[in-house]
């Protein structure tokens, strides 16, 4: 069992944070499970593909997920261009969301998760991978923000107006312009995430945020060397800012073997829960809620979509326990068996992230 540095924070624990905003809703029951027959789980960045289907969602609803926040648009456009698909992503995302109420909440507030829990449905949180969609206009922030958009990553891979991604062969730290946006951001109540910044953009982002951060889908760079790995340095900064870390679950980013991966996760878990303490740490899992099939067609649509950033000697990008619907559950009862109590699992599988949302974005 990892010893956590710090003391635990008592109004975390989970119980407190599951009472409240669980009245009965009008939607209650009309989810295919209930909130009663699954913990509580949030995931910090995975997706949520809108030609999921009702078999696929029971599944995911049956694992324990509650909440989960989502990639809107594009992170690899820039200019007019990611502007233009950033708006089209979130009218779809609207629309998805509207004509399925029975599944989906639109969250725009911490409570929105445990109400989603009560009903046995999914609250879906907006994300940026990317503050190109900003361009440099700072109202654009208060735009999408208006519109339900509650955290924006503030740098993909590359070099973009705020600062430096984790790609870059010199990372030049957070910009002029980066420091205007962070404020902007903080003015609007709306989530800084750092993940895949350069380690140099990263920090200076942490110490000029007024409001907790999240580093939405990382992993430990003192355990696999990876670019888009974290320094326990930059993981210590987060946490003690009161920020959060979730654990990304892309194989090539925790380990370079493909056997023993499952144990790779956890063993990134135990060391981010030994940096940061246990009130800092969550599951960000980037990953696609469908069993993956390494087909040559499934290759084949990677190859397209991806261009020259697919590298077919990373796949499968999957941990095969973690390749499907039943994720949160594996995760969840893998802890156990690590020797993590009650109250620490319900932290990290979702207690944690709810309190960051509710410090931030209310």
């Amino acid at each position: 069992m990892p010893l956590s540095r710090r003391s635990f924070i008592a109004s975390a624990a989970p119980a407190g944070l599951l009472a409240l905003g669980t009245a009965p809703s009008a939607f209650a029951g009309l989810g295919q499970v209930s909130g009663a027959n699954a913990p509580f789980s949030f995931d910090a960045m995975g997706e949520l593909r809108l030609e999921y289907g009702d078999d696929l969602l029971t599944a995911i609803r049956a694992s324990g997920l509650s909440a989960i926040t989502v990639t809107l648009g594009d992170p690899r456009k820039y200019e007019e261009d990611a502007y233009q698909d950033a708006v089209a992503a979130l009218e779809e995302y609207d629309a998805h969301i509207d004509e399925n109420p029975h599944w989906f909440i639109k969250a725009t507030r911490a409570d929105d998760a445990l109400q989603a829990h009560q009903d046995g449905r999914i609250a879906v949180f907006y994300l940026f991978q990317n503050t190109t969609q900003f361009g440099r206009d700072l109202d654009r922030v208060s735009w999408f923000y208006e519109r339900g958009l509650r955290s924006a990553q503030m740098t993909y891979n590359d070099q973009n107006w705020a600062g430096s991604g984790c790609w870059e062969p010199s990372d030049g730290g957070l910009s002029m312009f980066g420091h205007m946006l962070v404020e902007r951001m903080n003015e609007v109540g709306m989530l800084v995430d750092v993940s895949h910044a350069g380690m140099t953009t990263m920090a200076d982002t942490v110490a000029a945020s007024g409001d907790p951060i999240v580093n939405s889908h990382a992993t430990c760079r003192a355990l696999n060397p990876h670019v888009r790995s974290t320094t326990d340095e930059n993981l210590r900064a987060v946490a003690e800012a009161g920020g959060v870390t979730g654990m990304c679950q892309l194989r090539p980013f925790l380990t370079a073997y493909r056997r023993g991966a499952l144990d790779a996760y956890f063993a990134h878990i135990d060391h981010a829960v030994n940096v940061c303490g246990i009130e800092h740490v969550a599951i960000g899992s980037d990953r696609d809620h469908r069993v993956i099939e390494m087909s040559e067609e499934y290759l084949e649509s990677l190859r397209r979509e991806m261009g020259a950033g697919f590298n077919e000697a990373d796949w499968p990008l999957f941990i095969e326990e973690l390749n499907g619907p039943g994720r949160m559950m594996v995760i969840r009862e893998g802890l156990v068996e690590r020797g993590y109590s009650q109250g620490d699992v319900d932290r990290i599988m979702g207690g944690n992230l709810l309190r960051l949302y509710r410090d931030v974005i209310g």
